[in-house]
């Protein structure tokens, strides 16, 4: 009996928090400006595709979405300053394979963490590289 009473207990603080659950969270696009970052000179391949990107983005969100490239140390400026943004989904970064996996062997402290500062949101494209 008393595991029945427990779970009763849990199921009512539950169900008398979720109202307040619902009202803390915040509608997402609002009216602000999606910022996709991209840490790259313009014209390169991860610029085009940002920029691609964003105009997809702009037609199915209805929403304002900037390219702002963000160049130098091989994207550790742009991966900087995307990890120290706000993370409320509104700064979107073109990240690649120097930014998340070579800077890290190359440079003894990056000023952000690949895996840490940075969630996963979709594979954009594949770029194969031949030595």
């Amino acid at each position: 009996m008393p595991f029945i009473q427990r779970a009763a207990g849990l199921l009512l603080a539950a169900l008398a928090l979720a109202p307040a659950a619902a009202l803390a969270q915040a509608e997402w696009p609002a009216a602000k400006t999606i910022t996709y970052v991209v840490p790259f000179t313009a014209g390169g391949s991860t610029d085009i595709v940002g920029r691609i990107l964003s105009n997809k983005l702009q037609e199915s969100l209805h929403q304002s979405v900037v390219v702002d490239n963000k160049p130098g140390q091989a994207g550790g400026i742009g991966a900087a300053y995307v990890a120290k943004a706000a993370p409320d989904g509104y700064t979107l970064f073109g990240g690649t394979i120097s930014t998340h996996a070579i800077n890290a062997s190359l440079y003894k402290n990056l000023p952000y963490d690949p895996v840490k500062d940075f969630a996963p949101v979709s594979l954009v494209g594949r770029l194969p590289n031949v030595l």
